[in-house]
């Protein structure tokens, strides 16, 4: 049986970089901490395995990140839910995090999917508080 639900991606960017993330050009990413938020509606499993993967075409704004070699997923949050509450965790990270404007949001009315967090305390101790 597969599982739906809702992830977070603890991403590292070791450096500052300049990624071409398709549709969105190119983007700079400060070195530091970075949180994704995803949902698979089914097969959570194998979208999880398909972001920690290396080699993949690129289909998501994510993937275009996760390609850089300064970059790296450190940990992986995730739980069963609806894809309503992808969208809700998102906005609480916004509230925390700098948002990366219109990624990984394009199917939603989101400002982002992805953040630049300060320190890996406060993403556990959100994590928590969203029940991951």
């Amino acid at each position: 049986m597969s599982m739906k639900g809702v992830y977070v991606l603890v991403i590292s960017v070791d450096e500052d970089i300049e990624v071409d993330v398709g549709a969105l050009g190119s983007i700079s990413f400060e070195k530091g901490l970075y949180a994704y938020v995803g949902s698979a509606q089914n097969s959570l499993e194998k979208r999880v395995e398909r972001h920690l993967g290396r080699v993949k075409r690129k289909f998501w704004h994510i993937d275009y990140l996760l390609d850089n070699d300064a970059v790296k997923v450190v940990k992986v949050f995730y739980k069963e839910a609806d894809k309503a509450e992808e969208c809700k965790i998102a906005g609480k990270l916004g509230e925390k995090g700098v948002a990366v404007k219109n990624f990984g949001c394009s199917d939603c009315g989101c400002v982002s999917h992805l953040f630049r967090v300060d320190d890996y305390g406060f993403l556990r101790d959100f994590m928590f508080e969203m029940r991951f």
